[in-house]
């Protein structure tokens, strides 16, 4: 047995999708089939349970994928740590992010790397919140990026920034001329969200029920791109965080009003697998990104 059979199948049984393994190891579904009967074979044992609708192990194959946890972990701190000893940062980091953060936060950290250790290669994909959990829980991806993070208990949440939120209107929209705006001035006018399951628009919902507002937006969106292009032709006005928009209100496409009042910010965080072994250059694109291991951010 090699340390990537092992890892093949502890792919597959926290994926529990023969599919969803072979993506990520880069082989056919049937090489997963044959690699997982390999090792029934090498231990002679049964590790799959095949008389059940739904993936499930055998006794014995629990033990064995708890063995292989523990023997990959080992490997990677090993590789790691040769690393860390011969001063190598390179490899490939992959992200796992919303549009919003991927499109307009992450960029400036992602050149900044790059330039400081261009043996790196950096992945980045585009998902929906939910989306991204899921591909640090199967281990498809080394970091996540969210808005609003919620506690997992297999995720390690590191604190990133804050985004201020804002209204945004047309550049000739009434509530354009104002220098603040109280969540009542909505009352009435068009507005325009983020699909009810994405967590900014589940924020921005619970603002209006606290504020006792009862808002129906016109049109739902499940990215800040069509929520913007909404607004720039006029069609309504909308919540999103302030860091989106600064392209479009340079080019006065859009125009902001503050918020009156504290409270209005959308947290962001990087999310990693927990006991997750940190290669030398993840752990340097922690550091770009202002802050520590202890998931603290650092003041410059």
């Amino acid at each position: 047995m090699q340390i990537e059979n092992f890892k093949i199948f502890a792919d597959l049984v926290e994926t529990k999708s023969f599919s969803k393994s072979a993506k990520l190891n880069g082989i056919t579904q049937s090489a997963v089939s044959q690699q997982a009967r390999a090792m029934e074979r090498h231990f002679k044992t049964l590790l799959i349970d095949r008389s059940q609708k739904q993936f499930q192990l055998t006794r014995e194959g629990q033990g064995v994928y708890e063995s292989a946890k523990e023997m990959l972990h080992t490997y990677d701190k090993l590789l790691s740590e040769l690393q860390e000893m011969k001063k190598v940062i390179s490899g490939t980091i992959r992200i796992s992010t919303i549009y919003s953060i991927g499109l307009h936060e992450l960029p400036p950290y992602i050149t900044k790397f790059l330039h400081d250790f261009p043996s790196v290669n950096v992945r980045v994909e585009y998902r929906r919140s939910n989306l991204v959990y899921e591909d640090i829980l199967h281990n498809s991806v080394d970091f996540g990026l969210v808005a609003f993070p919620v506690k997992t208990r297999q995720i390690e949440i590191l604190p990133f920034r804050n985004d201020r939120l804002v209204l945004i209107t047309h550049p000739k929209h009434v509530l354009a001329r104002k220098g603040e705006f109280k969540l009542s001035d909505l009352d009435g006018q068009k507005f325009i969200g983020f699909d009810p399951d994405i967590p900014t628009r589940k924020a921005v919902d619970a603002i209006f029920r606290e504020n006792k507002l009862e808002i129906d937006p016109v049109m739902e969106f499940d990215n800040i791109e069509t929520v913007k292009r909404a607004v720039e032709i006029d069609h309504g006005v909308a919540i999103v965080p302030f860091a989106t928009v600064l392209q479009e209100i340079k080019q006065g496409t859009l125009a902001t009003v503050p918020l009156k009042g504290d409270g209005f910010t959308r947290p962001l965080a990087i999310l990693h697998r927990k006991g997750r072994v940190l290669t030398p250059a993840m752990k340097k694109f922690i550091e770009i990104l202002g802050m520590d291991l202890s998931g603290a951010v650092k003041v410059s």
